[in-house]
């Protein structure tokens, strides 16, 4: 029977106490969803096996541990290919030709959402977005960026990866398997050769950061250092005694938020017509 002391040897132990020391000790649970990247660093996916090692770690029940890793779609919970293939069909890209994309490549290997060739290579999934809009159509390998890929292109690139080359992306260092991005994900460094941070942003993303600069337009500032306030008994109790005033009061007391006949005209309106 596979058994979490059976799959993560002391080296996958190690690495989860260096996950868990990152959190404050009251905010261990925090550390889920490093953990289960790496967990799936080590099978390829989120096993019971990984499951049960987490709650472990943790101090949590499984079912806890299950309800996350069955919430967020880049823990996979079935074995899964090297190469984890997702076309982006939501809006832009489908304008530009993503779905165009994704049916082809689908009939080319045989395989659906979700599905893995039967040599054990490539998973395909189709992706809501792959925040690259400014280089659509979008096709990620284990989460890095092939731009502007065309039906064509898409199916030359994963012959390549069933031959058994790992080919460049369009920005970055050379393809990893999904195993090794998990790791990655997991917070530890990425030691490919050309590896960076970030990606370069596209024209479009530029031009709308210049006219938010020139009209003045910018989110909320946030300082990443204010300490976060913990609740006491009279500050917990206190929200609770207002709610329930509050909802003593008779309708006739409430105030409108504004009058919906003048609606406001936004920056952003503002900025658009400025520049017609």
């Amino acid at each position: 029977m596979t058994t979490p002391t059976t799959v993560f040897d002391e080296e996958i132990r190690q690495r989860a106490r260096e996950i868990l020391a990152r959190y404050p000790a009251d905010r261990a649970r925090s550390a889920l969803l490093p953990l289960l990247h790496l967990v799936q660093s080590v099978e390829g996916h989120v096993s019971p096996a990984g499951v049960e090692f987490c709650a472990e770690v943790l101090g949590i029940n499984k079912a806890q541990v299950g309800a996350v890793a069955s919430f967020y779609t880049m823990y996979k919970r079935r074995p899964t290919g090297d190469f984890l293939v997702s076309v982006c069909t939501n809006t832009m890209c489908n304008v530009l030709g993503g779905q165009q994309v994704y049916d082809t490549v689908s009939e080319h290997l045989g395989v659906g959402h979700d599905e893995t060739t039967a040599d054990g290579t490539i998973t395909l999934e189709h992706a809501e977005c792959l925040a690259a809009c400014d280089y659509g159509p979008v096709v990620t390998v284990n989460y890095d960026f092939f731009d502007n890929v065309t039906p064509e292109s898409t199916v030359e690139l994963v012959e390549e990866l069933r031959r058994g080359n790992r080919p460049q992306p369009s920005r970055g260092a050379r393809l990893c398997t999904l195993k090794e991005m998990s790791l990655q994900l997991a917070g530890f460094p990425d030691t490919r050769a050309e590896a960076v941070a970030d990606g370069v942003a596209g024209d479009p993303t530029l031009r709308g950061l210049q006219l938010a600069q020139q009209h003045g337009i910018a989110v909320a500032g946030f300082d990443p250092d204010t300490p976060i306030k913990k609740k006491d008994d009279a500050g917990a109790a206190k929200p609770a005694a207002q709610a329930g005033s509050a909802a003593n009061k008779p309708a006739s007391d409430a105030k409108p938020a504004g009058d919906a006949s003048k609606p406001q005209e936004s920056n952003l309106r503002g900025a658009k017509e400025a520049n017609k």
